[in-house]
């Protein structure tokens, strides 16, 4: 009877182990994905009881959450291309939520959709690891003040303005400005603004601008881009782009060049998207000669979705 007892319980374990074997795939990405967000969660909870007054208890509590993105964008002459990029938001409510703490390894905000495969070190600039509060008036305001650490360790302060026009159904008008102090490099400032225009349901145009100014170098440095996003379906989308960039000084001139398509799905898990980019590189200190390469990147967002 024990026996019989023990096969059909087996048989139920089996089905039921059966029935959970499609969720449980690649059960490891769901083992490290809450490791990770949990790890950014606890800090967040550490610095917000840090600024936490007895007589004030936030309702809400404090959360944070991880963007972590891998690369490689081997090109024809340089195979060794890696982007390795993080960034970390930690919301503090017991500021009432006015105040959050930025980690990351560059220290603006740049647009999702810029150039991706350029190599442009002096455009990324490297030791770009930033630690700093970003201070509002309230959630909603688009202006807002950042003061911490970033370029190499160096103080720095800085004030931004956000805003956006909607000019028609179907054309939207953002832009931004910023002046920013870091102790050694001196003042520093960029403007941006970028004109989208929503073709279809499924279909963008965006024509972007930026301009940045540093003290440091005296000049400014310039990159316009054009490009179409198409979005097939929740999992799918395809940005067609070109792009040029350069610099005020000695003269003003074009630095480089590229045409790019990318590709990129969310696949597995809502939170993990992977790209793949072809794309055509011409520089100036390659003498404008083309440069074919591919960028594959795999990004995760940790936190709530």
């Amino acid at each position: 009877m024990k026996i019989f007892l023990l096969f059909f319980l087996s048989m139920g374990f089996l089905s039921n182990l059966k029935a959970e074997e499609p969720q449980q795939e690649y059960a490891w990405l769901d083992t490290m994905h809450q490791s990770i967000a949990s790890s950014v969660n606890t800090s967040a909870l550490w610095f917000d009881d840090f600024f936490a007054l007895n007589e004030f208890k936030a309702r809400e509590e404090a959360y944070g959450e991880a963007r972590i993105r891998l690369g490689w964008e081997p090109r024809s002459r340089n195979v060794n291309e890696y982007e390795v990029r993080f960034k970390v938001r930690v919301k503090l409510p017991n500021l009432k939520n006015r105040v959050d703490l930025v980690l990351s390894d560059y220290d603006d905000d740049r647009p999702g959709n810029d150039i991706q495969a350029s190599g442009v070190d002096d455009f990324v600039e490297q030791n770009r690891f930033s630690l700093a509060l970003r201070w509002r008036s309230s959630p909603e305001s688009g202006l807002s003040h950042r003061i911490g650490v970033g370029r190499r360790l160096q103080p720095f302060f800085k004030s931004r303005y956000r805003n956006s026009h909607l000019l028609t159904n179907q054309t939207i008008l953002r832009w931004e400005t910023s002046a920013y102090m870091y102790s050694d490099d001196g003042l520093g400032a960029d403007f941006s603004w970028q004109l989208g225009y929503t073709a279809t349901k499924q279909s963008i145009y965006r024509w972007n601008n930026h301009f940045y100014f540093r003290d440091r170098t005296n000049d400014w440095l310039w990159q316009h881009s054009l490009q179409k996003l198409t979005q097939f379906d929740e999992k799918n989308a395809l940005i067609a782009g070109i792009y040029i960039e350069g610099l005020t000084r000695p003269n003003y001139r074009l630095d480089e060049y590229l045409i790019s398509l990318r590709w990129r799905k969310n696949a597995l898990r809502k939170w993990l998207f992977y790209e793949v980019e072809p794309f055509i590189l011409w520089r100036r200190d390659e003498r404008f000669s083309a440069s074919y390469g591919i960028a594959l990147r795999v990004e995760g967002f940790f936190g709530k979705l």
